[in-house]
């Protein structure tokens, strides 16, 4: 008592006949005071937190328990031009766990080790690694019978989410145009990264409220998922198959390092197919050989050999300086070009300009060049889309190299007649021949079945005629490519064999074999070019000889699948008659043996959603957005 303060001790005292004493009612009334502030206090308190600031602890306490996810959605289907399913999105499920719960219950680890069927020391790394943390992918894009069989064993802090794979069913024969998508289903190249805004779609989202466990209790809806659209390609899986058949054989059989195969509509501009060997399995999880990645149909850069003489026959024509029956002599296949020789591998004496094309003449096609300004033959060459991007929005296209004139030294004009001294792509050269087929238009090509294309007349119709017949001696008897000729069809085409550049310097002993053909002559459809890199000398590495089987065989095929009439119908049913098929009558009719078409198998989530778009196919049309990046015979 003697330590409270003065008006305190004077509350509990009282004056008892002289005694000092305590005033038990007195005390009861001061404890209930203080009972009623405290209690005050404290209703003060819940009033503030539950109604003037309920909104600061609201939020805190559902930091805790409440997220809002993503909702995964499919990728848009990627079909050929006829329905036939190329890139598919398959539902799958990703196991993931929060750090946080599972350190709490680290004598589970070893179980949740040997769910995942991983390493016990792996799996203590990545936990370690996120400690404090509330999220760790454990095993992502798993079957979804595996992720069951995962979550079964009932874990603390492990779940699962949904998410998509991609599938490709043609696997090898059409990796480079498609591309691929990583591990968050984001297009990575080709044509999945062109067209990634198109076929992504849009994810959704949801609001759930999770336990301290990480199960989910509750869950709403904030935004409905948007899949991706379909994309329909203009390629044809058939054509494209047949292409990297023959493609592949021809690169193993020939000893050759690599190859290129490009087919185009010569009146569409539509890519019908385009094949590379080297390829890769784009199905495959880890990647080795990351350089069989490039499309080179569209990014490697090639001297076009001997495939440029029929565009300087037409720099010609169009200039009024020769005529398909002018003559040129070839000077016993040898003439001067400055401190060097320009040499054909015969001597072929006198020639016609025709003759130039079928004995495929570097000497007679130096002298055409020689007739011409050389800004007219270089603007010639740049209108037939040399030295430009054609422009079809795959990522990393190639312009080219096409020297300007002020760059030009003495030789230069000779040596690019034939095609060397200038640099273009396996599709620069399709729609350049594609532009002979359809009448002198040059198209921009496309990828997209029906997509937009850009015409532009860069030859007179007359003179483009004029060199497609001369194409036409090409394959025929004496003509440098026999080889590429298909029964029953009027083939044009030129074969080119140059000399691939070393890396030191000059040209090495090294050679790159063309053939560059379109196909019917009298109703062109379809201009084709086949590049084969390096082949084995040894082995032969003339164009007519490498690379005109490929394009004979591709055609052939080609043509009975679209089922284009041969221009001299009697003899292709007399020829097939003698083969053994006596009632044939058209060219649907199983000339040929029908090709094994290999597939990946789909896993039945994928297939069903195959089935499932193809059957509701949406039908417009993106536009991709590029993201760019001498001769003999």
């Amino acid at each position: 008592m003697d330590r409270l303060p003065e008006w305190l001790r004077r509350v509990f005292e009282v004056n008892d006949g002289g005694r000092r004493g305590y005033s038990v009612a007195t005390r009861a009334h001061l404890m209930i005071g203080l009972i009623g502030i405290v209690v005050a206090l404290l209703v003060a308190r819940a009033f503030w937190m539950m109604i003037v600031n309920k909104d600061f602890y609201m939020s805190k306490g559902e930091a805790r328990f409440e997220r809002n996810l993503p909702i995964a959605v499919s990728r848009g289907m990627i079909t050929d031009r006829n329905g036939e399913p190329l890139a598919v999105s398959t539902p799958v499920e990703s196991v993931w766990g929060n750090p946080q719960e599972l350190f709490k219950h680290q004598n589970r680890w070893p179980e949740l080790a040997k769910a995942l069927n991983i390493p016990f020391g792996e799996l203590q790394r990545k936990l370690a690694q996120k400690e404090g943390k509330e999220f760790l992918y454990l095993k992502r894009r798993i079957n979804p019978d595996e992720a069951k069989r995962i979550l079964a064993h009932k874990i603390p802090g492990v779940a699962s989410q949904r998410e998509y794979r991609r599938y490709y069913p043609q696997a090898e024969s059409i990796a480079q145009v498609l591309g691929f998508t990583n591990v968050d289903d984001k297009g990575q190249e080709g044509l999945e990264l062109a067209f990634e805004s198109w076929l992504k779609g849009k994810p959704g989202e949801k609001r759930v409220i999770r336990s301290r466990q990480g199960d989910i209790v509750e869950s709403e809806l904030v935004k409905a998922p948007e899949p991706g659209k379909e994309l329909v390609l203009s390629l044809d899986r058939r054509v494209q198959y047949l292409a990297y058949k023959e493609l592949h054989d021809m690169v193993v059989r020939s000893g050759a390092a690599s190859g290129s195969a490009v087919i185009v509509d010569v009146n569409s501009g539509e890519v019908l197919a385009m094949a590379n060997v080297p390829t890769f399995n784009p199905n495959a999880t880890v990647q080795k050989n990351i350089d069989a990645h490039r499309n080179r149909a569209v990014t490697d850069l090639v001297e076009p050999g001997s495939t440029m003489k029929p565009i300087t026959v037409a720099a010609g024509l169009t200039a009024g300086k020769i005529t398909p029956n002018t003559v040129f002599s070839t000077e016993g296949g040898r003439i001067a070009n400055g401190p060097f020789s320009i040499t054909d591998t015969h001597n072929y004496g006198s020639l016609t300009v025709t003759g130039i094309i079928t004995k495929s003449s570097n000497v007679g096609s130096a002298k055409i060049a020689r007739l011409l300004p050389n800004d007219y033959f270089y603007e010639y060459v740049h209108k037939m889309g040399y030295g430009s991007k054609p422009r079809s929005g795959f990522p990393g296209e190639s312009s080219g190299l096409l020297p300007k004139t002020s760059n030009w030294d003495g030789t230069t004009k000779s040596t690019m007649a034939y095609g060397y001294g200038l640099s273009a792509t396996p599709i620069q050269i399709a729609m350049a021949y594609a532009a002979l087929a359809n009448g002198g238009r040059l198209l921009t090509p496309t990828f997209v079945k029906g997509g937009k294309v850009e015409s532009k007349q860069v030859i007179e119709p007359e003179v483009a005629a004029q060199v497609m017949r001369m194409m036409e001696t090409v394959t025929k008897p004496g003509g440098t490519a026999t080889q590429a000729a298909v029964l029953g069809y009027n083939v044009a085409g030129k074969t080119g064999t140059a000399r691939m550049v070393s890396e030191t310097g000059g040209y090495s002993r090294k050679y790159n074999a063309f053939f560059a053909g379109v196909v019917p002559v009298d109703n062109p459809r379809f201009a084709m070019v086949v590049v084969v890199n390096d082949p084995d000398t040894s082995k032969g590495y003339y164009g007519g000889l490498i690379s005109g089987p490929v394009f004979r065989s591709v055609m052939e095929g080609t043509l009975r699948l679209m089922d284009v009439p041969p221009d001299d119908i009697q003899t292709w049913i007399a020829a097939n008659a003698k083969a053994g098929h006596p009632s044939v009558r058209s060219p649907v009719d199983a000339a040929m043996p029908p090709v094994a078409m290999p597939r990946v198998a789909l896993p039945p989530q994928a297939a069903a959603a195959a089935a499932a778009t193809a059957a509701t196919a949406q039908r417009a049309l993106p536009k991709p957005v590029a993201l760019g990046v001498g001769g003999g015979k």
